[in-house]
């Protein structure tokens, strides 16, 4: 997710964020793992996944590698290396 910085400080940002959170819940999603700011996403409920278990497949900051349950317990007994789809590696 990325806002241009001309429209950043509007509330685009976290209105994107509230909105897509809200369409995982929807779905049917237990959990989301975020690389991103570590000062903006812990405001959406959003903490460090690493010290949980979780790993991901590439170098990251610590404090950037993040977690959200969406679901009570989500999180319990989750552990491992997350995968991500090959959509992922195609973007970059």
């Amino acid at each position: 997710m990325a806002v241009l910085p001309q429209c950043q400080n509007r509330g685009i940002g976290s209105a994107l964020v509230r909105r897509g959170l809200e369409e995982a819940r929807t779905r049917g999603h237990r959990l989301v793992i975020v690389v991103g700011h570590p000062e903006y996403y812990p405001r959406f409920g959003f903490i460090r996944a690493q010290p949980l278990g979780i790993r991901p497949p590439f170098e990251v900051p610590v404090e950037a590698f993040l977690a959200l349950e969406l679901q009570p317990e989500a999180l319990h007994g989750i552990q491992g290396v997350v995968e991500y789809p090959p959509e992922f590696n195609e973007s970059s």
